[in-house]
């Protein structure tokens, strides 16, 4: 069906729109991930969305047509851990990577996904850098024990696209909740993710239930997908769709706080990064919780049957 039809649909405000079928949202995605349609009718579709909100109908939809036009990676013997990037560090140090470098000693593959949404934060892709770790430029097998950072536009350039409109309008649209559902991995994997806000939980709750993901979702740090290293926060388990209680959160910040960098910068987080994992510092209690839930999850992926 013609966009037109669906902009009809969706953008007759907050309490006119009406909710598209799983069907139509895959269809109406598609031919944005396709650029099959103006400019003009793209920011209708991200105004629209970001006014009406999506459903898990709708955001399922929109995952169906990303995945069926995605480069995705193939499949290990062992369950890759995959970790959507996408907000950055405003006021904390980014330590997504220290969360991915933790997991990967476990011998896991590790894939974090990306791109730089603003201009003003530090994102995952430079922290690696000055670990050493540069962003891939093709795709490769993902070793046991390794950790790999694939951008955004290397999986779907047409995604990347809808994320760059952010630039744009200045506001978020349905790619940036998307991407923290997508799974850029063939096979058995464990998607950690988060959500900013409340309304969020529910939300993606909903979505991973649908789609029966397996997955390991918190309340992020600054929107990044690893425990805030200064309190405990609630993490949920979804094996197959079906939710477990992990972790309830702990009120209040921790008795003894990591020794943390005092600015975002990449290269003081990154030579602290460098020091927990050579056992100089100690990790920080919720990170070290937030892995050890990780691997549970993994050990139950690798021991249930479909």
């Amino acid at each position: 069906m013609a966009i037109g039809n669906y902009l009809k649909e969706i953008g007759r405000g907050k309490d006119g729109a009406r909710a598209l079928t799983r069907d139509q949202a895959a269809d109406l995605f598609g031919q944005l991930l396709d650029g099959s349609v103006t400019d003009l009718e793209v920011g209708a579709f991200c105004l629209a969305m970001r006014i009406k909100g999506e459903t898990e109908h709708e955001m399922a939809g929109f995952l169906d047509a990303t995945h069926q036009r995605m480069n995705r990676f193939a499949a290990s013997s062992r369950p890759t851990v995959v970790i959507p990037s996408y907000n950055g560090a405003r006021k904390l140090p980014l330590l997504t990577p220290l969360l991915a470098l933790l997991v990967a000693r476990a011998g896991l593959p590790v894939l974090i996904h990306g791109t730089a949404t603003e201009s003003n934060r530090v994102f995952t892709s430079e922290v690696l850098l000055a670990l050493q770790i540069p962003a891939l430029t093709a795709f490769q097998s993902i070793a046991h024990g390794e950790v790999a950072f694939a951008p955004t536009a290397l999986l779907s350039p047409g995604l990347q696209r809808l994320l760059d409109v952010r630039r744009v309008v200045n506001l978020r649209n349905s790619a940036h909740s998307l991407v923290k559902l997508m799974n850029p991995c063939l096979g058995s994997s464990l998607l950690v993710t988060s959500y900013t806000h409340p309304e969020y939980a529910i939300s993606m709750a909903n979505t991973l239930t649908l789609l029966r993901s397996t997955a390991l979702l918190i309340r992020g740090t600054e929107g990044e997908a690893v425990a805030d290293p200064r309190r405990t926060p609630r993490m949920q388990g979804f094996l197959r769709g079906r939710a477990m209680a992990l972790q309830e959160p702990l009120a209040g910040t921790l008795t003894n706080l990591p020794d943390l960098p005092q600015t975002t910068d990449v290269a003081a987080t990154a030579s602290y990064i460098r020091r927990v994992m050579a056992g100089q510092q100690p990790v920080p209690e919720p990170i070290a919780q937030q892995v050890a839930h990780i691997l549970h999850m993994v050990s139950s992926i690798e021991t249930s049957t479909p």
